[in-house]
């Protein structure tokens, strides 16, 4: 799943109210939140549905390197069902950073991701960290 373009910075509009909808999205469309973009790219990635350099503009510090470690290992990828994001929770810990969870569901197969997100000097999110749990 694409990640969508980030938005914007806020800008006037011509009634002078501020707007942070990206261009080109009308009024009342719902965005989905980056911790929802971010958890379905990571599952395409760890699931060998979409290739680990579709997150090297989405991440950033060891983030990356630890991905490269993950997907080689496969640890996503199923026979039968496909990986798919059950649930999602999250914390802010500071202004700019989310630390989030996902439960992924494969099957009955249950799994735990976690990673971090950080909203970069250009108001972007990427991925700062990522972890997989086992399957219970």
């Amino acid at each position: 799943m694409p990640v969508a373009a980030p938005f914007r910075a806020a800008r006037r509009a011509s009634d002078g109210t501020a707007s942070a909808r990206p261009e080109g999205v009308p009024r009342g469309v719902p965005q989905p939140r980056p911790t929802d973009r971010f958890a379905d790219l990571l599952v395409a990635v760890l699931s060998g549905q979409r290739p680990v350099h579709a997150m090297l503009r989405h991440s950033a510090g060891q983030a990356y390197d630890e991905l490269i470690r993950l997907a080689e290992r496969g640890p996503l990828r199923t026979r039968g069902a496909r990986p798919v994001v059950r649930d999602i929770g999250w914390f802010v810990p500071r202004e700019g950073a989310i630390e989030a969870f996902a439960r992924i569901g494969a099957g009955d197969r249950l799994r735990a991701m976690a990673f971090r997100l950080e909203r970069g000097r250009d108001l972007r999110w990427r991925c700062t960290a990522v972890e997989l749990g086992g399957p219970r």
